[in-house]
Order: C-alpha cells, then sequence, then structure tokens
C-alpha cells in the first residue's frame, strides 16, 4: 500500500520508476547516488514527469515527503540546457528552511558547478547585495528580504527568471507574507514555470495559485494529515507543576538518544535548556530571538551529534531535515493538530522507527483528544516510576532556580529589550523568523510602552 506518511522513505514495488528511467541528466543521477537517493519518493515519482515536460506545478505533500529534489531537479535539469545567472529563485517561510534548501541544491547541483546564494534577514545587505551581483544561477530567500534587494539593490532584478518556487505555501501566508508575495510577483516575468508546494491547500493558497501559475498540474499525495506508521506515539499524565521534573526525567530514562523538546514559548525553549544543561545534559535552545549565527551554530551542533537535546519553538517543527532524532517530546501541546504533526515528523523519518512523548497536564485533555480524531491513533501511556522522579525533584527545583537567575542577568545585560539573545537583524527583517511567535498564538503587532 502507499504510504501517506511524513517520512522521505520510497515505497518499493515494481512500479516505483528509477531517477535514470525520468530522462534525468548523468551529474543528476551520480549526485542522487551519492546523496543515496536510491528510488523516488511518491511526491517526487508524481511530480517529475509533468515539471519535466515544463509544466507548472501544484504540489501537496507534507513536510518530510522529499519535495526539495521534487522542484530541485527540473530547475537543474533545465539549467544544465541554458546556463546562466538569476535562473531560479525559491521563496521559504523561514531562514533555517531557505538555508538547508541551498545545500539541497549545492549537493544535488554539485556536478554542475551550480551557484547558489541564500537571501535572509540576519545577515547584513550589503554582503548580500555583492553575493547577488555576481548572478548565482538560483536564489534561495525569504520573501520580506528578497522585496528588499528587488526594491533596493543596484543593479538586481529578477526580469530574466525562468523559475519561481514558492515552498511551504501555507506557512508563508500563515505569516502574513501575502502583501510583500504580491509585490514580488508583480516584478517577476510572466513568461516563466512555477511550482508552488504546500502541506493544504487553504482558501488563501488557491487564491495565491490563481494569481502566480499558468494551467498547472496538481500533484497530491497526502490527503489527510497523518502520522508515519514507524513512529510510536506516547502520553504522559502529569500535574502542571510537575512538568520540569518529569522532562528531566524523561532526558535522563533517555540519555543515549538524540531528542528534540519543543515548547510554545521562547522563554521556557530558553529555561528549559539552561535547567538542562546545570544538570548536565548537552542541550541547546533554537527559537525565533537567537541570532541567525547563533541558530544554524545550533543546529549544526545538534545534526552532528555535538550536542544530544535540542530545546525548541516551532521555528524547527516544519521542512527541517535533521536525520537522527530518536525522540520529540512535547513539553507544551501545540493548540493546531497539525503542528504535532510536522513536530513528530521530526522523528522516524526515511523509513526508521522514532518516539514521540507528550506531556499532558490536566488544561490539555481536549487538545489531546482532538489530535488523537486527526491522526487516527490513540497515544499510549508511556510507563513512569514515580519514585525515580520524586527522588529528581530537589536537583530540578535547584538547577530551576539557577535558570532563573540566568535569565534575570541576561535580561539586565541586555537592557531590558526584548531580543536578549544576540540578534544581528533590525526589526524590519525579524519578520522571516518570529513563527515561533506566531505559533504561540501570540499578537504580532508591536505594543506601545514597555513590556
Amino acid at each position: 500500500m502507499a504510504s501517506r506518511s511524513a517520512s522521505p522513505e520510497p515505497v518499493a514495488g515494481p512500479s516505483r520508476p528509477s531517477f535514470k528511467s525520468f530522462g534525468l541528466i548523468d551529474p543528476l543521477v551520480e549526485a542522487l547516488e551519492q546523496m543515496n537517493f536510491k528510488q523516488p519518493t511518491e511526491i517526487q515519482a508524481e511530480a517529475l514527469p509533468h515539471a519535466l515536460q515544463g509544466r507548472d506545478i501544484i504540489g501537496v505533500a507534507s513536510t518530510g515527503s522529499g519535495k526539495t529534489a521534487a522542484f530541485a531537479l527540473p530547475i537543474l535539469q533545465k539549467l544544465w540546457d541554458d546556463p546562466r545567472g538569476l535562473f531560479a529563485c525559491v521563496m521559504a517561510p523561514t531562514r533555517e528552511l531557505a538555508y538547508q534548501i541551498g545545500e539541497q541544491f549545492e549537493a544535488l547541483g554539485s556536478a554542475m558547478g551550480v551557484r547558489c546564494c541564500v537571501i535572509t534577514g540576519g545577515t547584513p545587505e550589503l554582503q548580500q547585495s555583492i553575493a547577488l551581483a555576481k548572478k548565482p544561477h538560483i536564489v534561495i530567500a525569504t520573501p520580506g528580504r528578497l522585496n528588499w534587494h528587488l526594491e533596493n539593490t543596484k543593479g538586481f532584478s529578477l526580469r530574466n527568471l525562468q523559475f519561481l518556487v514558492l515552498d511551504e505555501a501555507d506557512r508563508l501566508l500563515d505569516l502574513d507574507f501575502g502583501a510583500v508575495l504580491d509585490k514580488i510577483l508583480k516584478v517577476l516575468p510572466k513568461e516563466r514555470t512555477t511550482y508552488l508546494f504546500s502541506a493544504t491547500m487553504t482558501t488563501k493558497v488557491a487564491k495565491l495559485q490563481r494569481a502566480s501559475l499558468t494551467n498547472p498540474v496538481r500533484v497530491e499525495v497526502s490527503a489527510k494529515y497523518s502520522t508515519v506508521d514507524t513512529l510510536l506515539q506516547y502520553y504522559l499524565f502529569i500535574p502542571l507543576s510537575q512538568k520540569d521534573v518529569h522532562l528531566v526525567h524523561l532526558a535522563n530514562t533517555l540519555a543515549q538518544n538524540s531528542i528534540i523538546i519543543f515548547t510554545r514559548t521562547v522563554h521556557d525553549a530558553q529555561r528549559l535548556s539552561i535547567i538542562l544543561r546545570n544538570l548536565g545534559f548537552p542541550a541547546v535552545p533554537l527559537h525565533g530571538q537567537l541570532s541567525q549565527s547563533h541558530r544554524l551554530g545550533a543546529l549544526a551542533k545538534f545534526k552532528s551529534g555535538g550536542r544530544k537535546v535540542l530545546v525548541a519553538t516551532d521555528v524547527a517543527s516544519r521542512g527541517l531535515d535533521i536525520p537522527s532524532v530518536d525522540v520529540v517530546i512535547n513539553f507544551d501541546i501545540p493548540t493546531h493538530s497539525k503542528d504535532y504533526i510536522h513536530r513528530v515528523g521530526r522523528t522516524a523519518r526515511a523509513g526508521r522507527s522514532g518516539k514521540s512523548i507528550t506531556l499532558v497536564t490536566q488544561y490539555d485533555v481536549e487538545l489531546v483528544q482532538r489530535i488523537e480524531s486527526v491522526i487516527g491513533k490513540k497515544m499510549e501511556l508511556w510507563p513512569t516510576d514515580k519514585e525515580e522522579v520524586a527522588l529528581l525533584r530537589e536537583r530540578v527545583d535547584e538547577a530551576t532556580r539557577l535558570a532563573v537567575n540566568e535569565l534575570k542577568d541576561q535580561a539586565k545585560n541586555g537592557h531590558g529589550k526584548k531580543r536578549r539573545w544576540g540578534e544581528e537583524g533590525s526589526a524590519r527583517d525579524n519578520q522571516d523568523r518570529d513563527d515561533d511567535v506566531v505559533e504561540a498564538g501570540m499578537p504580532s503587532r508591536k505594543k506601545k510602552g514597555r513590556r
């Protein structure tokens, strides 16, 4: 049976074509072999034949389904026939996803000498202007910063663009990039090939589709939200006051595993990472109030195995391909079921097994029931030794006190500013990374007066 999973594991079987059978050029086939991509995933098998014929594509596929290669391969194939600068532009909702797409383009185009440029907030505009002046083949950008360069960087335009990709389109629109996208679309050539990929087809996405695509082929491989069969899903029912100590107990029990802990707020991500570090766990935080270099550094440490625990907001829940995550812990339950699916989709990827454990308090029962209804599965109870948890209580309380003091010191050193963790960018381009604030359901407009 064809999998509807959020994992890029190809479905074996005689009907599954090979990459070579699509007519891909040898440099791309070689790159795929080096990257250990043996067979196309479901979205790749469906989209590539139409894309290689030059058709516009609407791809409805969940995160982790292998869609980056589904749009990168036809672009690189065409670039081989017609090499020129500023050939394609890919727009992504977050900085991390933009950098990851850039890495995949470079890996797939390694034998072709493809030149990519990632344009996001958090990096000086002048540095990016110099990179754009060299006319890279592929520009991967967040919409806000791309629009800034189109309006302000002399000599930079996309009037000869051949390909436009809107990746995670539902997410782009959730983050209120609609007005910026309209501006960008107005200055792009009408004669181009456009790919739109989205996990869901909302009315906003449908409107964007009508505005930007010409006679597209719709490819849908995930009709409804689901989690993979290799994912074991557990819950832990606890009083609200005992969340921290149970989290530490879980980290202790699963100490040999790589773990992502998801929180709803930036403050909890920072606080829990300090608590865990105080208790000897190699934890790093990842959230939207870190500087770009800190965010990329945290991801690199976690991906390389230098740190076993990543404490993150939903800035890490979508699109990021971190191959060896063993366990996802939901410290807070997301209010939207689809965000739960994106979070747990960080583990059990590419056919591997994985675990997710969700901390449930007396206030979260309805949210859990809603999630179970959407995924069509009941979570199992995670077994806990109450005596072991009780023994940890004193140490966790002390680590919490130290963490609170450390956060107060950071706030003083930051002179009370909202971004206290080394932000280099200006407020103007923060939109491409504050999705953890949006996810938390907090108001995005600035409030007057002191916070």
